[in-house]
């Protein structure tokens, strides 16, 4: 996928829920690497690459489209609006930001209030509660808000959207995980592109909802049937000041995706990938997981019977703010490692432990 591919889906607002717009680009990128889109009634998407061997395992790549923003709750007699999370946004964040609403009218420009330094008590400055926040369109009364096509459900995100850095880096809201779709698109257009098929067959699979508990990735896993997957999303870069790598590891912006290991990763996953990496000469970071991944591996490879699970991530810095940051670099290589994993796949790769 292009860069410039990447920008315009991260200008297009996804939150969990409405995920449709994003979808249908990622679709238009995807779809000349496929040899089908296929799609479930909530929004999951898929390409599928056919393998060149028959009952040979089915990978599954797997991305979330979604990503954090803001939900009407009540519109009050003056116009103000109350407001709430769709899933983790940072309230500490959100005063004095400009937002987007998606009436049914259309797109609608607001701000989220915040108390003028001069007058506001200061004395008891702290992070307000959601139920402190409110959205300003400009409207006099809940009459004027209702003309605008604005109700209580109506979806918000930041205005903020990408823009390239220097080195290679991206900043802006979204990334989380966009480039996990990003990563989907590129590796199956070099998979596509090489001179032979891989002998297993791919699905890459953009899900809806990871934001609000990992649920469209359920519902896809349930219906493709994996035997393998790879999940691909974003982790903390740990490479800023203030934070404890002996707390939080150590994960550096531009020095390679990461693997996770712990009980969500499947060691013959992990080892096979590793073999890839070195064999290509990819560079990886490693990550230690005590528990949960807190991301779609963690209902995908508890499927059915069972999947043979790997999560790579991606650093970035900011997680869950409107300046997020990668590495296009750390990207490129998930992808470049996600192509060659798959290529290296026989018929009689099983992965089981006890084999």
């Amino acid at each position: 996928m292009k860069t410039s591919h990447l920008l315009e889906i991260l200008a297009t607002p996804s939150p969990s829920g409405w995920e449709r717009d994003g979808q249908k680009l990622w679709i238009k990128n995807i779809k000349p690497h496929a040899d089908r889109i296929e799609s479930d009634p909530h929004g999951n998407a898929w390409a599928v690459l056919e393998g060149s061997e028959a009952k040979a395992p089915r990978v599954m790549l797997e991305a979330h489209a979604d990503e954090i923003g803001f939900i009407v709750r009540h519109i009050d007699d003056k116009g103000f609006l109350a407001v709430g999370p769709i899933g983790g946004s940072d309230r500490t964040l959100a005063p004095a930001r400009r937002i987007r609403l998606f009436g049914s009218k259309g797109i609608v420009p607001g701000v989220i209030g915040n108390t003028a330094i001069h007058i506001r008590d200061k004395s008891n400055d702290k992070a307000l509660d959601w139920k402190e926040l409110y959205i300003d369109v400009g409207a006099s009364n809940a009459k004027e808000v209702e003309k605008l096509g604005i109700r209580v459900g109506t979806p918000a995100i930041f205005v903020d959207d990408a823009i390239e850095f220097e080195n290679d880096r991206i900043v802006g809201r979204a990334l989380d995980n966009r480039i996990g779709g990003f990563v989907l698109a590129t590796a199956l257009e070099e998979l596509h592109r090489g001179k032979s098929r891989p002998k297993v067959s791919t699905f890459a699979v953009n899900a809806v909802q990871e934001e609000i508990g990992c649920r469209g990735a359920q519902m896809a896993a349930h219906r493709i049937r994996p035997q393998v997957a790879l999940v691909f999303d974003v982790t903390h870069a740990t490479d800023t000041p203030g934070i404890n790598v002996k707390e939080h590891g150590l994960v550096e912006l531009g020095k390679g995706p990461t693997i996770s290991h712990g009980a969500a990763n499947h060691p013959l996953v992990m080892r096979r990938l590793i073999e890839v990496a070195e064999k290509h000469k990819i560079p990886l970071q490693h990550e230690a997981v005590s528990r949960s991944t807190s991301t779609d591996a963690d209902v995908i490879y508890t499927s059915r019977d069972g999947v043979a699970c790997g999560l790579i991530s991606i650093p970035l810095r900011y997680m869950h703010s409107p300046v997020e940051m990668v590495s296009l670099s750390d990207a490129r290589h998930a992808a470049k490692l996600a192509a060659a994993f798959i290529r290296s796949l026989e018929k009689t790769d099983t992965f089981r432990v006890l084999d």
